[in-house]
């Protein structure tokens, strides 16, 4: 049985044929879970001084499994073990060469992308070396001569953002660990306990204490990425994951309908998403990329009994996984899915008025794409869901050297031409959505015009939250530009549901069920058996 993602090129088999989903999504059976393949420290090796420690909870043993001279070996220890950098010298230079196709702030535009250039023929992979890239797929495109020829094929055809990534090396990260005073070095360790429970603390070898200290439920691998480095992977049961997703995402001082709703979205959103990371073999990160993940650290009763009572549910559309997007606060109204980011609107992804009581404002009679009537509405302020939470409306003033410095930073990182300007004399708001996100912002430089679009605004200023916001231009007794205020509401990119609206919707007496209706209109919950 294959779940079809919405309107995608390709098909994914996902771990949800493993909940027992067929193509009518049938309930959830309670005696089934998948395991999902978590990236806790993602790029690990990238840095010589890099180090992690694993252990054991009292105890309990760790059992090390990787192989030697293609025999696999099997370790037990009761002690922790410390994993760290060695640099390793090679005998002649190692150059790894990939075709960038574009540079992207976000998974889902990078995805978009990645859909169009296969539309033209075009195989690709998604990576995130530091940035979401598409890369010219690597096992097709295998050879300098094939990616140059393909790479003048796209310039001559007029698209000037690709270009190739060479990376050549010296030397190359190798990871070491002792048990009973042999030292070990294979490029793949896989770890478990009997618990099910390991502790992880990772940092730096100049540090005297580890910075992150978590224990997580499954068990872990620590493998090569695309990247020339290392992943360590927690390999753990859906439920676990959730259990160590709810209270770093909504907290664990939610009410009870609040919590339950996004226990059912979080475990949505995972097994939607495990495409995410193909290129590196795992499927979710472990921060804002995905949704953030600290393992069993900070689990709590009310966030665990939420979990229970929701097990399985899953949100649906049309008898399919929904794109389960969610953020902290939307500033009163949610937004399609194309005012964020390109791609395909999802029907049940549309601008909603974030308030209990919908008189508040007429979305199809005063339409936030005109500016006039954006601006009336981000001076509303009672009323809303989100209404007593700070970051609903803010206003942030930034000089324009700033304003310079942060957007030379956002170009060079997307390796524009237009990072070449020096100085900006203008910017303005060109195109919003009905919601009021920004769609376009001009600047004039000395260079020329550049706009920026949807999702890039945020990343390219400093201030702004949000791109739900508008701009003044200050002088402060200045003859010449001070710099702009950026005046707005929302944190965060105001898709789907707001947890801070969830909350509040949940002290007014709704249910899970009637606050997921509210944000994701004509969807259905998939309950378990």
């Amino acid at each position: 049985m294959k779940i079809f993602f919405w309107r995608s090129s390709y098909r994914l088999i996902t771990t949800l044929c493993l909940l027992g989903l067929t193509a009518a999504s049938e309930p959830v059976s309670k005696n089934q879970d998948v395991e999902l393949k978590i990236g806790i420290v993602q790029r690990f090796g990238a840095k010589p001084t890099d180090k992690l420690e694993l252990a054991p909870t009292k105890g309990d043993r760790l059992t090390l499994k990787f192989v030697v001279d293609n025999q696999q070996q099997t370790l037990t220890t009761d002690q922790p073990i410390q994993l760290t950098t060695v640099m390793r010298t090679l005998i002649q230079r190692e150059i790894k060469e990939v075709l960038v196709l574009g540079d992207f702030r976000t998974f889902e535009t990078a995805e978009d992308s990645a859909k169009r250039w296969r539309s033209q023929g075009i195989e690709v992979e998604i990576a995130q070396p530091e940035r979401w890239q598409v890369w010219a797929k690597r096992d097709v495109y295998s050879t300098p001569l094939i990616r140059r020829l393909l790479l003048q094929s796209i310039k001559t055809s007029g698209d000037q953002n690709a270009y190739l990534a060479t990376n050549i090396r010296q030397q190359v990260p190798k990871i070491t660990w002792n048990v009973n005073g042999k030292k070990y070095s294979p490029n793949y360790l896989e770890v478990s306990t009997s618990k099910e429970i390991i502790k992880v603390k990772a940092g730096n070898q100049t540090e005297t204490t580890l910075q992150k200290n978590f224990n997580y439920g499954g068990r872990m691998t620590l493998q090569p990425n695309a990247y020339g480095n290392y992943t360590l992977v927690n390999i753990v049961p859906l439920e676990t994951y959730i259990r160590g997703v709810l209270p770093h995402e909504i907290g664990t001082n939610a009410p009870k309908a609040a919590l339950e709703a996004q226990a059912i979205i979080a475990r949505t959103y995972a097994l939607r998403n495990v495409r995410r990371f193909a290129v590196d073999k795992y499927q979710l990160c472990a921060d804002t990329h995905c949704q953030v993940y600290q393992g069993l650290s900070g689990v709590a009763k009310n966030t665990d009994q939420a979990i229970a009572s929701t097990r399985g549910q899953v949100l649906t559309y049309n008898n399919e996984i929904v794109d389960a997007l969610y953020s902290s606060t939307t500033g009163g109204v949610t937004a399609n899915f194309s005012d964020i980011w390109n791609g395909e609107d999802r029907p049940y992804l549309k601008p909603v008025i974030d308030a209990a009581n919908s008189n508040i404002w007429n979305l199809s009679n005063q339409n936030l794409a005109d500016d006039q009537n954006f601006q009336k509405f981000i001076a509303l302020k009672d009323g809303f869901n989100e209404s007593t939470w700070d970051v609903f409306r803010w206003r942030r003033e930034t000089d324009i050297n700033t304003i310079t410095k942060d957007l030379q930073k956002f170009l060079r990182a997307k390796k524009s031409p237009d990072s070449k300007f020096q100085t900006i004399q203008a910017m303005s708001i060109v195109q919003r959505s009905p919601s009021g996100r920004i769609l376009k912002l001009a600047v004039k430089t000395d260079i020329g015009i550049f706009t920026l679009q949807k999702d890039e605004v945020r990343s390219a200023f400093a201030a702004p939250i949000s791109t739900l916001f508008y701009i003044e231009p200050l002088n402060k007794g200045q003859r010449n530009i001070w710099g702009y205020a950026f005046i707005g509401g929302g944190l965060g990119h105001g898709v789907g549901l707001s947890q801070t609206g969830a909350q509040n919707l949940a002290k007014l007496g709704w249910s899970s069920a009637k606050i997921l209706d509210f944000y994701y209109p004509g969807t259905r919950i998939k309950a378990s058996r």
